[in-house]
């Protein structure tokens, strides 16, 4: 910073306002200094910093290991949002979110200084280690369980299942099975509530829940089931990789979709487009809920106030065709 400054002819105190977007620096000044920086090649010592302000320009990061299209996708998003932010991102892999491992990552985190952690938290085993979390580190926690007093920025899955099930009793159809994810997610639980307060609104019978994981071999034999009961005409499954299953054990029974039974998903995974049909689904805005996490995030490293405890972010219906009106015999 010194050199910089000798070189742009400032302050080494006018530099650091710059590098740090202080209002109060004119603007042929700030020029100067950016040129200065461009032409020296210098890059800002972000260790030092840490040393200086007590954190570092590093947002600590926990997930669970996994190829699910959701948790990755909210990862991939809060990479890019924090760099949008002038943040990098170190990522805490964890095989199970449990009170030991969630709290080992958040130590390593919290030993090399990190702003402040993300925690990506959809199932209910990470709810105990969450509040057992030192109470000064600034925290949010995404898809995470609404009952506790941590912020918290989500999908709205409950919302997002409504339309989904709405969609199909729009098309003609008397009622909407399910098809949902595992237990102890609270994108399962959110996506079962929103099905079951669309069918109750309408008036309509609920049918038994049928229950899976998030896989496509999952959907596959929930599927074998479904082709054999002639009174389904309408199905909901809790993601696309579920609706994937499906759409190929109603294929190989000679069910035919959608002029035998409809079918939505949810996620709208890249594939879902090209899908046989191609699928109607329910698109979440990953980009969106991660810049809601780094804006809350960063209101409490700025302001060391939590601001509010929760934002929902509302997903989006994808009409494609594999919905049509229920086949009259």
């Amino acid at each position: 910073m010194t050199d910089v400054a000798r070189h742009a002819g400032v302050s080494h105190q006018t530099v650091s306002r710059v590098l740090n977007g202080h209002p109060n620096v004119r603007e042929h000044t700030r020029l100067r200094v950016q040129a200065a920086i461009a032409e020296l090649g210098y890059r800002p010592n972000r260790a030092a910093r840490a040393l200086v302000t007590g954190r570092s320009q590093v947002i600590g990061v926990v997930a669970q290991n996994t190829t699910l299209y959701g948790p990755a996708s909210l990862l991939a998003a809060l990479e890019q949002a924090a760099a949008e932010a002038g943040f990098a991102v170190s990522i805490g892999s964890v095989s199970n979110l449990d009170h030991r491992s969630i709290s080992a990552v958040v130590e390593r985190h919290l030993a090399h200084r990190v702003a402040g952690v993300v925690v990506i938290a959809p199932v209910e085993s990470a709810g105990e280690a969450l509040e057992r979390l030192p109470q000064d580190v600034p925290l949010v926690t995404v898809d995470g369980d609404p009952r506790r007093p941590i912020p918290l920025v989500t999908v709205d899955q409950v919302s997002g299942a409504r339309a989904a099930t709405q969609h199909l009793l729009d098309a003609g159809h008397s009622t909407v099975w399910h098809v949902s994810g595992p237990p102890g997610w609270f994108d399962s639980a959110g996506r079962i509530r929103g099905w079951q307060e669309a069918l109750v609104s309408a008036g309509v019978e609920l049918p038994p829940l049928i229950q899976a994981d998030w896989s496509s071999a999952a959907g596959y034999r929930c599927g074998q089931m479904l082709a054999r009961m002639p009174e389904v005409t309408a199905v909901f499954t809790a993601n696309d990789h579920l609706a994937l299953g499906v759409l190929r054990a109603l294929h190989e029974h000679g069910r035919r979709v959608p002029d035998d039974i409809s079918v939505v998903g949810f996620d709208d995974v890249p594939e879902a487009a090209y899908f046989i049909p191609p699928l109607t689904t329910v698109r979440p805005d990953f980009a969106a809920v991660a810049r809601a996490s780094l804006d809350m995030l960063l209101a409490q490293i700025e302001t060391d106030i939590a601001g509010p405890l929760r934002q929902t972010i509302a997903p989006t219906l994808v009409a494609r065709r594999s919905v049509g009106a229920p086949h009259r015999r």
